[in-house]
């Protein structure tokens, strides 16, 4: 599937596999910024025409955990229509109280870093149909109903 892509600057980097086989293509920063909220925002210089029935998935990067950075929403979704820059916003972990560390030596990312992958993929449309009842099953109860 080719997807259109736009470098809105000339150091932006176009999203590639990093091996044969994998689902995710990495993002780079060419940008860093900070909100009002104190998060960390990461510009990759792109914007894309993700087809219409696609999305696009935004993932942290495994390797993120050797970061003081957690992905402000666990997983940015891209709609189709978006054409705006891929902007991955992170919150220093030091808003969660697992790390005394001063500012100056948080890890976090720089401009050139892979920071982030996007995973490219379709969706059906739901139509909801109201009823009175659901057929019946075993599992009820969520978080943990299947066992240990």
């Amino acid at each position: 599937m080719k997807v259109k892509i736009k470098k809105l600057v000339p150091e932006a980097t176009i999203p590639k596999y990093a091996k044969p086989g994998d689902a995710g293509l990495d993002l780079t920063a060419t940008s860093i910024s900070i909100d009002e909220y104190g998060c960390i925002s990461y510009g990759t210089g792109i914007a894309m025409e993700i087809p219409e029935g696609f999305l696009g998935l935004i993932f942290p990067r495994s390797s993120n955990c050797k970061k003081d950075l957690i992905l402000t929403n666990s997983v940015g979704v891209i709609d189709s229509k978006y054409r705006g820059e891929i902007i991955a916003k992170f919150k220093p972990i030091e808003y969660f109280n697992i790390d005394d560390k001063p500012e100056e030596e948080m890890r976090i990312y720089d401009i050139n870093d892979r920071i982030c992958q996007i995973i490219i993929i379709p969706y059906p449309q739901i139509e909801f149909e109201e009823v009175e009842e659901l057929s019946s099953e075993d599992r009820r109860g969520g978080f943990g109903s299947t066992g240990t």
